[in-house]
């Protein structure tokens, strides 16, 4: 059974690495949109802890699930508040590979190039 991926979200929108790790394979393989691949449950919880200060918020909504087999396919939009203050939304599509309840694969496509403009 695969875990509720709001909570996943909400873990995320938290900026909640333990919680977030909760629903990692201990060797999870993790790509946030074109960055190298980050590989085991620790390392992708010392990326996101490294990553998540370079923002002051985010927020995830619209999510549409769609599941087929071991994969899962989120659609939905994300609202990145930078460190100024200002926003930028934008959509995004993640892609999972689950074995026995927990992530395997991670992909993240999003295009937040915008994000570092007006830093």
């Amino acid at each position: 059974m695969n875990p509720d991926f709001r909570k996943l979200f909400a873990a995320v929108d938290a900026m909640d690495t333990g919680a977030f790790g909760a629903f990692l394979a201990e060797n999870a393989l993790f790509r946030f949109g074109n960055l190298p691949v980050v590989t085991g449950r620790e390392a992708i919880k010392g990326f996101l802890g490294a990553w998540f200060p370079s923002i002051a918020a985010i927020r995830h909504n619209e999510l549409v699930i769609r599941e087929l087999g071991d994969a899962v396919f989120i659609e939905g939009r994300v609202t990145y508040t930078r460190r100024n203050g200002t926003v930028l939304s934008v959509p995004f599509a993640n892609v999972f590979d689950m074995v026995n309840g927990r992530i395997q694969g991670y992909r993240i496509y999003v295009d937040n190039s915008a994000l570092q403009q007006d830093a």
